[in-house]
């Protein structure tokens, strides 16, 4: 049986922490990345291949991990973007009558390596305690210098520019051609179902590439323009930020996700920080300032806008906060057609309580082409 012929592994953290498991097939290999810890209980197959994931090695809190197998219509990119999977217990075997494939074939076919057996409670309650750092996963348990040494090269997330690596190289179009109204969007990580999303709502969307500028996005005559999620620190991404500035000077409507959220931010002179460890997982209690209500959210963020920037500026108004630690979870500019929010409404699988904020871009964009 496949479990019988498994070798052993190690995650070794950058502080030198070791933690042991067994990988998840007969293969020797070895992969770094930032590590971080997902709370979802289902889904797994939009986080490995979700573009915001990029260069970070994964780990579910969720006990079991594979049983419902895998399908192709689960995907949010065309390929894996996590550096490697770290689970409890990893199924090899599926029972939804759906799935196309084992979790198993999927990884191999994706040449992502994963491990199994870790004391994953043991491991999420040290990264909690001591903050998302780099890791390796390995089989080559005998050569714990060696990974130190490789482990030490490994670029920090912070400062680091990620966008280019997700990114479409050239743009290309989601949703009906006579659609009511035409969207323009960066892609500086999106997924699939924020476009099936805008799509939903009678929009029809070019996505263009990170480094496309607002001129060339302009010259397509687009009805709004949207700012999508994606990896890695947004204080790098120069061009993304122009883009927005040049978005907001114009007065042109404007919602962004995730990263989207970060740039919109940086426009508008608020900075950025690396959190502690992030927020990932699909049960976030979001309190939405404007109507008052709660709301449960879908989030994956290692940064997040300083709040006291953020309330000191008189252009900017905070429209939405995590109730777990106060953080900015939503904005809007004042006089302006833009707002943007930290965590994803189009999550799938997960709550849909934020579905409203596409419609809320949507009825902005008819607003001024009515």
């Amino acid at each position: 049986m496949k479990y019988q012929s498994r070798r052993p592994a190690i995650i070794l953290l950058a502080d030198g922490t070791i933690f042991h498991g067994k990988s998840v097939g007969d293969k020797e290999a070895t992969s770094f990345g930032e590590v971080c810890f997902n709370t979802g209980m289902t889904g797994y197959q939009e986080i490995f291949t979700d573009p915001s994931y990029f260069g970070q090695l994964m780990v579910t809190t969720n006990a079991h991990i594979g049983n419902y197998g895998a399908t192709d219509v689960e995907t949010e990119s065309d390929t894996v973007k996590i550096s490697g999977l770290i689970c409890r217990n990893f199924s090899y075997t599926y029972s939804r009558k759906d799935a196309e494939e084992s979790l198993e074939s999927f990884l191999n076919d994706s040449k992502l390596f994963a491990i199994s057996d870790v004391d994953t409670r043991a491991l999420v309650a040290h990264i909690r305690d001591n903050g998302a750092m780099n890791a390796v996963i390995s089989t080559s348990v005998d050569d714990i210098e060696g990974l130190k040494k490789q482990l030490s090269e490994v670029p920090d997330m912070n400062g680091l520019e990620l966008a280019s690596k997700v990114s479409t190289t050239e743009a290309y179009y989601f949703g009906e051609e006579n659609a009511e109204v035409k969207v323009a969007a960066l892609d500086i990580g999106i997924k699939r179902n924020i476009l099936r999303n805008l799509a939903k709502r009678g929009a029809y969307v070019k996505v263009f590439p990170y480094n496309t500028t607002y001129k060339e996005m302009k010259e397509w005559n687009p009805d709004g323009y949207f700012l999508s999620n994606g990896p890695g620190d947004p204080e790098p991404l120069e061009n993304a930020i122009q883009v927005a500035k040049d978005i907001i000077s114009a007065n042109d409507p404007l919602f962004g996700i995730c990263l989207g959220h970060q740039v919109i931010a940086l426009a508008n002179g608020i900075s950025t920080y690396k959190m502690h460890n992030g927020h990932r997982g699909i049960n976030h209690p979001i309190m939405n300032l404007v109507t008052g209500k709660g709301e449960i959210t879908s989030q994956n963020h290692g940064f997040a806008i300083n709040r006291e920037e953020t309330e000191s500026n008189n252009d900017v108004e905070i429209t939405h906060v995590h109730l777990n630690d106060n953080t900015v979870a939503g904005i809007k500019l004042k006089d302006k057609n833009c707002f943007s929010v930290q965590y994803h409404p189009e999550a799938s699988p997960g709550p849909n309580d934020a579905t409203y904020l596409f419609d809320q871009f949507i009825d902005n964009i008819k607003s001024v082409t009515a």
